[in-house]
């Protein structure tokens, strides 16, 4: 939990890092519905910064000062939804050994952020409406109610309305909750945000291992342009750290990569279509790529990737070393 002055100023800056206009967008909207006291529901799949977004909506309400407290409501079994987030007295259940402070109570003042709410079961769904309801919750075991102050955020991944009509979330829940919908896309739907997110998880890293910043190859950035990225931003954080960490000098070349970004990360060739690389690389680049992709094809056999190449071994030796090229493992 942050709530410094410090920590808010980094969290407002990392996951909305980008210049497409999907975040101008994002960012403009945060401006204007953070004052507010309404309920808020982000939108997105998994990896795309929901929390992150949140937090920033956090930082720049009222409630700055006051906590920030998320909870995976999807990983709360229905045995135990009450006691975490409305708390319980001693003695409430077995193993009730000390008194407990439920996170609406620990959120008072801040903000209750919770996340995966389209995974949350028919009777906890009822549970939580109550609460937004009364604003009062009562931890188990005790007669007394205490008023809730809390801002409410929920994040999902799913699409509530269709699972309202399908009948796998109430519908009067959706319509407290839904008061004002935030809705962040996929990293795959604002790739122009790539190179700065890039960027700032290898400054980031970089500056806590103090060390230089490294740079990222043209063939590097090709494949990272190309890729689909499946796990959003998560991914790409993901991809940087272990570019970062194996990287062998100032340069992080494909090979530093993870592996599903440089086997898939560029266009298949279509009929017709003489290499299928992105027209921005540079001969050099493409030269760079197809022997890559030469050598995984023939499993790091050189004497195979000379001759499949029309080259002798010892030119493919000065063309891997020009390119800081590995052999695959």
């Amino acid at each position: 939990m942050r709530g410094d002055s410090d920590s808010a100023s980094d969290t407002v800056s990392e996951y909305v890092v980008g210049a497409s206009h999907a975040m101008r967008k994002i960012l403009h909207l945060v401006d204007r519905i953070a004052p507010t006291e309404s309920p808020i529901l982000v939108t997105g799949e998994s990896g795309t910064g929901k929390e992150k977004i949140a937090r920033v909506i956090h930082y720049q309400s009222r409630r700055s000062r006051g906590p920030f407290v998320p909870v995976n409501t999807g990983a709360i079994p229905d045995a135990l939804f009450e006691s975490e987030l409305f708390g319980h007295v001693r003695g409430a259940f077995t193993d009730a050994y000390r008194e407990k402070k439920g996170l609406f109570l620990l959120a008072d003042g801040g903000t209750l952020f919770l996340d995966e709410i389209g995974e949350m079961s028919p009777p906890s769904q009822v549970k939580l409406l109550r609460v937004l309801q009364d604003r009062m919750v009562r931890p188990v075991g005790s007669e007394d109610s205490f008023r809730v102050d809390a801002r409410i955020i929920t994040a999902t991944n799913k699409d509530l309305r269709r699972e309202m009509e399908e009948g796998r979330f109430r519908e009067d829940l959706f319509y407290r909750l839904n008061v004002l919908r935030l809705h962040i896309p996929a990293l795959r739907e604002r790739r122009e945000d790539i190179p700065y997110l890039a960027r700032y998880f290898l400054e980031r890293m970089a500056r806590e291992q103090n060390r230089e910043v490294p740079r990222l190859s043209d063939p590097a950035w090709g494949y990272l342009m190309h890729y689909t990225w499946p796990g959003n931003v998560r991914e790409l954080e993901n991809a940087m750290e272990r570019g970062l960490a194996i990287s062998n000098g100032d340069v992080i070349m494909p090979q530093d990569l993870p592996p599903e970004i440089t086997e898939r990360g560029l266009p298949r060739l279509g009929a017709g279509q003489h290499e299928g690389y992105p027209e921005t690389l540079s001969l050099e680049d493409v030269e760079a790529l197809h022997i890559q992709k030469v050598l995984r094809k023939m499993a790091g056999n050189l004497g195979k990737t000379a001759d499949s190449l029309g080259i002798s071994r010892t030119t493919l030796w000065r063309k891997m070393k020009q390119y800081n090229l590995d052999v695959p493992k």
